[in-house]
């Protein structure tokens, strides 16, 4: 590996994961700018028999089943393959998801590649994250502004994706928008492949704590009578006919809520924890839940923010709905360059974590207030201005700004070492969290409810904001020297 070339001041490694990222990103917002849509097409087409609001949890339960997964993929990393076979392979299984979506197979395909993708990022995304922390030492000051930098090639793809997808769909089809997003995966594996042998870190080859002989035959049995109690209990719901897609979602969102609760106990009492680690377990709970309440509105742009451009917002014929999906990542573009510099300048003098992400919860409580707006001035049965939409995604995006690429830096600080990969799969568990919440929330969204749901959802938030605003000081004394 040569470690003496650099990339805008940082190591040259992040350059490689940079553009993985960058592409991996343009397939999955690509697929998921048109998905709600694709949905609503099929439903009217006949092709999938369900209301318009099942469609809206399906979207909110796959984006929480695809950071759910991270979990296992942070695990895989840790004990069987490292973290560089993972991201790679799991490149491959979301190449081949958009590549069934592709396909004019209507919704058998969409469930299949549902499930390749879902499998797919849970090896790639926590590993690549990982990855970026690797190119760092614990003290080194350019660690924030490098994850910042990264943040930025995560948008830049996400912004390029929505306008290029939607537009190759309203030109052609969605089969042929689809399979744009697979050759944007395809072009990521080829970048990882070749540049990652020069400028990665050696040590991702590797499990950082392998299994044995004996682990390895434990893990295998478990997980197959997983496999085959899961195929049992749906088997039997299935027989006695209360298998429902409700049930299905209800069921996900439990055991995604239930999962993290698992993973903060097994670390903390955990005999590879150190004492001083356990301190940072515990510091990065109230961490986690803000993350929760973030991602859980944020998450929503692709669902109630997408159901509210198709429906209420005017705008021309030659525009697409899914075009204001790339609102998200530009506000992340422009305001990456405006942090980076802000947190360098400030240094030592910059707020710590948990104030950074009060902060960022109070303005993403804004961006959903503002989006009651329209609907106390006009009603909710006339279309408005983007202006809203647009005022909504700015505000969110500078909470992104304060708990994203921050939490992103923080959880590999506070990781204990024995568990790096899967704290960084915890990480992606808010927004699974939030998600799986989402689930049960979104389908309260209709024309009708349109005030009161941004109002109530944006309350909440804003009042969490405010407790971990008045507990920052305990939440630093826990995390001990780590800001």
């Amino acid at each position: 590996m040569n470690s003496n070339k650099e990339f805008l001041g940082q190591p040259r490694g992040l350059q490689t994961l940079f553009f993985t990222e960058m592409w991996e990103r343009f397939s999955y917002y690509g697929m998921k700018a048109i998905l709600l849509y694709y949905m609503w097409w099929m439903i009217d087409g006949g092709e999938l028999n369900i209301p318009k609001t099942a469609a809206a949890s399906i979207m909110a339960i796959y984006s929480s089943l695809v950071y759910l997964t991270g979990m296992g993929g942070g695990f895989i990393a840790d004990r069987l393959i490292g973290q560089r076979k993972a991201v790679f392979w799991g490149g491959v299984l979301i190449m081949f998801g958009h590549i069934a979506l592709a396909t004019p197979f209507g919704a058998p395909a969409l469930f299949v590649s549902m499930a390749l993708i879902i499998a797919g990022t849970g090896l790639l995304k926590p590993n690549v994250s990982s990855l970026v922390g690797e190119l760092y030492s614990p003290e080194d000051p350019r660690r924030d502004s490098g994850f910042s930098i990264f943040v930025f090639g995560i948008n830049l793809g996400s912004f390029l994706a929505p306008i290029v997808v939607g537009w190759a769909q309203g030109e052609w089809n969605y089969h042929v928008a689809f399979s744009i997003a697979a050759v944007g995966m395809f072009f990521g594996l080829l970048q990882y492949y070749f540049d990652g042998n020069k400028y990665l870190p050696a040590e991702g080859l590797k499990p950082v704590n392998p299994m044995d002989a004996s682990e390895k035959r434990s893990f295998y049995s478990k997980v197959i009578a997983g496999t085959l109690a899961t195929v049992v209990l749906f088997g039997l719901l299935a027989a006695f006919k209360v298998l429902t897609l409700n049930l299905f979602i209800n069921l996900l969102t439990i055991f995604a809520v239930i999962i993290p609760v698992y993973y903060f106990v097994m670390m903390y009492r955990s005999d590879k924890t150190t004492k001083e680690e356990k301190s940072h377990v515990l510091a990065y709970i109230p961490l986690f839940i803000s993350a929760v309440i973030f991602w859980a509105l944020e998450e929503q742009g692709s669902i109630v923010l997408a159901t509210f451009a198709a429906e209420r917002v005017n705008y021309p014929s030659w525009f697409h709905a899914s075009y204001f999906q790339s609102l998200n990542p530009l506000f992340i573009m422009l305001y990456v360059p405006l942090f980076a510099v802000l947190w360098t300048k400030l240094g030592n003098k910059q707020p710590s974590s948990p104030v950074k992400f009060a902060i960022g919860l109070f303005f993403t409580a804004l961006s959903f207030l503002i989006m009651a707006v329209p609907g106390i001035l006009y009603g909710t049965s006339v279309k408005v201005g983007p202006f809203w939409l647009v005022a909504s995604w700015a505000l969110i995006i500078v909470g992104e700004m304060l708990i994203s690429p921050i939490g992103l830096s923080v959880t590999t600080k506070l990781a204990p070492k024995a568990f790096t990969a899967q704290m960084m799969g915890m990480w992606f568990l808010t927004s699974a969290v939030g998600s799986a919440l989402n689930a049960q929330v979104v389908q309260l969204y209709s024309a009708k409810t349109e005030v009161p749901y941004f109002i109530i959802l944006g309350l909440i938030t804003l009042v969490f904001g405010v407790i971990v605003f008045l507990t920052s000081k305990t939440i630093e004394k826990l995390m001990g020297n780590i800001r």
